[in-house]
């Protein structure tokens, strides 16, 4: 009986130290939260089942000293100690229960608060994945490359696409909104994804860009704009049709020579009427196209740009490289120029017939 006295005495020690804590636990949750605030009452209760915990161990010591050291009349007196954890149970058995739902309620809030922190995390992941896909399908005849950088959010206005439009045509697609943030994206979106109907609706980029243009002027989005441009690529008809609405312009390598292709239009959404033209380019093997966003052209080294023609040089180095390489490579060079992070979002889109 004294083993078990030693034991229980040890025990109490250990509950009563934790209640000690769970004790300033509490003055400092009634301080900060109040004194019915949800934490301050979990707190509490987690105090009182420990010192309940540690008075029941200290009783059943004292009862094992008794049976231990002392005649069996005292040994009866010392187990009826029992009774005074018994009564505290008793009475705070319905706030124990009380608190434990509350923990409860509690732990459930908390869960559902960290599902709506990981769907605020992944919804801009997916957003942008729709934006600018890892993946972008596989067209006989064509090699294409791209990548794509955040700038100072995953809430980007760039987008590119690459939309398979015949058994030999392939429409190629970049475009970048004013602004950054979740409008921006929104805009961004609702434009890729409306220029994929409208390019199948009417062949022409031109045509496909004045509906554009004029479905979204009607959303009435205040200062927003777009640039954008817009190749189709046809093999079989040996054409390169392109329009271009106020973007930077694309670079094109032909005839062993790389040339730029200027825009063809206003910005959309500038000019609700804005006129829009295409033009029309002898198309042959080993023809690449190069387009991209202003945070390429634009990345600084202080007062410096990267500028356009480093864009161009980097296609006249290397005119056969593949257009992954030819587009990883931009962005590299990009970067080492800058010297620091870039804040822009950069889309960079190539594509080489074979």
């Amino acid at each position: 009986m004294l083993f078990v006295a030693i034991a229980c005495l040890a025990t109490a020690g250990v509950w009563l130290n934790s209640a000690s804590r769970l004790r300033r636990v509490v003055r400092r949750a009634e301080d900060e939260s109040g004194h019915s605030s949800d934490v301050a009452t979990v707190a509490r209760s987690s105090y009182r089942k420990d010192l309940h915990a540690a008075l029941l161990y200290a009783v059943l010591a004292l009862s094992s000293i008794a049976a231990a050291f002392v005649d069996e009349t005292w040994s009866i007196r010392s187990v009826a100690l029992v009774l005074i954890p018994v009564v505290v149970s008793v009475i705070y058995g319905r706030d124990f229960v009380r608190d434990a739902k509350l923990a409860e309620g509690r732990l459930g809030i908390e869960r559902r608060a960290q599902e709506v922190l990981s769907q605020e995390d992944l919804a801009p992941r997916r957003w942008a994945e729709r934006l600018a896909p890892g993946d972008l399908p596989v067209i006989a005849g064509y090699e294409v490359g791209r990548v794509y950088q955040a700038g100072t959010g995953l809430m980007a206005g760039d987008f590119y696409d690459v939309i398979h439009m015949g058994p030999s045509r392939v429409a190629a697609v970049v475009g970048d909104v004013t602004g950054h943030g979740i409008d921006a994206s929104i805009t961004a979106f609702q434009a890729k994804y409306l220029l994929r109907v409208f390019l199948r609706q009417y062949r022409d980029p031109a045509q496909a860009m004045e509906e554009l243009n004029a479905q979204l002027s009607a959303l009435d989005r205040g200062e927003e704009m777009i640039s954008l441009c817009v190749v189709v690529l046809d093999a079989e008809a040996a054409t390169l049709r392109y329009a271009s609405a106020g973007h930077p312009p694309m670079w094109l390598y032909h005839n062993r020579e790389v040339q730029p292709l200027a825009a063809t239009g206003p910005l959309l959404m500038l000019d609700p009427h804005g006129a829009f033209h295409s033009k029309e380019i002898e198309l042959r093997s080993g023809d690449l196209v190069l387009l991209y966003t202003d945070g390429l052209s634009e990345a600084r080294s202080g007062d410096a740009l990267f500028g356009e023609e480093r864009i161009a040089s980097a296609i006249r180095r290397d005119p056969g490289a593949h257009p992954e390489d030819l587009v990883n490579g931009l962005l590299e060079a990009a970067k080492e120029f800058a010297r620091g992070p870039i804040t822009d979002d950069i889309a960079i889109l190539a594509l080489r017939c074979e």
